[in-house]
């Protein structure tokens, strides 16, 4: 809740919508500043994904399972059905990283469920002036997970077609190419269908790449308002403010929690499709 009543609503938003940032932002767009809690919280949840599941393949056991070797097995059962029915080439890598991206998307999304002021109370008190510590929210995690997808996609695309059959697919798809004559309209028309072509495919992956980044960056965003401003009504000292507060943090928590889920079975849903895309031949003959 807010922590003074001198604070306006505004600047309590505002305050904790600041980054934990290398040096001080100019404009919009200012690559050589860097979000250091975006960074450290990314990290720590990877961290904890790959030593967790780590953790549970040491301890598998034949016979009857435990709970938690249980609930990891149907997880990987679910993510590896998605896979099958997605990835129609080689799943060896697709599954594995479905289920790492769906793991570390949840976990970095949960952070969300933290009380707002409970982890910037952490670090003033050891110094720390600003602290956002949920990753999805702040554009950079999501775009650059999206990033990474793009770029395995291609790595993937490549590997089955290899370099030249996913050059040439790039250039005559999707509306074909034309066939050669010793007519030169037919020529150029090849050269408007491979720049057209061409055009599209980049256009196509440009904004695969973006939505897929947008999509987690804008629900987890506005998630995260919601909570700051569900915390500004603790702040009020009548007893309505406070039951507000009470009852419109436990409903919104709650509910919360199919967000945080969805979007991380929405990402990774999306990284198998990207990648089964990127595997199939779109080719016209």
């Amino acid at each position: 809740m807010a922590t003074s009543e001198s604070v306006t609503g505004s600047e309590y938003i505002a305050h904790h919508l600041h980054h934990l940032a290398s040096s001080q932002q100019h404009g919009l767009f200012d690559p050589s500043v860097i979000h250091l809690d975006t960074l450290f919280f990314s990290l720590l949840t990877a961290a904890l994904i790959l030593v967790g599941l780590w953790l549970v393949a040491r301890r598998v056991t034949s016979g009857v399972p435990g709970r938690l070797q249980a609930f990891v097995e149907m997880l990987v059962e679910l993510v590896d059905e998605q896979a099958k029915a997605l990835v129609s080439g080689d799943r060896r890598y697709a599954a594995p990283l479905a289920l790492t991206v769906f793991c570390w998307v949840t976990l970095m999304n949960a952070i969300d469920l933290i009380p707002v002021d409970a982890l910037p109370r952490v670090a003033g008190a050891i110094g720390i002036a600003k602290l956002r510590p949920l990753p999805t929210a702040d554009l950079n995690a999501p775009l650059g997970m999206a990033v990474g997808v793009l770029v395995l996609s291609l790595y993937y695309g490549i590997r089955m077609k290899g370099l030249f059959g996913f050059l040439k697919e790039l250039f005559v798809a999707p509306f074909g190419r034309a066939h050669l004559s010793w007519n030169p309209f037919t020529w150029i028309g090849a050269l408007l269908l491979a720049v057209a072509n061409f055009g599209l495919n980049i256009i196509e992956y440009v904004s695969k790449t973006f939505s897929m980044g947008m999509r987690l960056y804008g629900n987890m965003y506005a998630g995260e308002l919601l909570f700051f401003l569900i915390a500004l009504l603790g702040g009020s000292v009548t007893a309505i403010g406070i039951a507000l507060h009470l009852f419109t943090g436990s409903v919104w928590a709650i509910f919360h929690v199919l967000i945080v889920l969805l979007q991380a079975f929405i990402f990774m849903m999306l990284t198998l499709v990207y990648i089964g895309q990127a595997q199939e031949s779109h080719a016209a003959h």
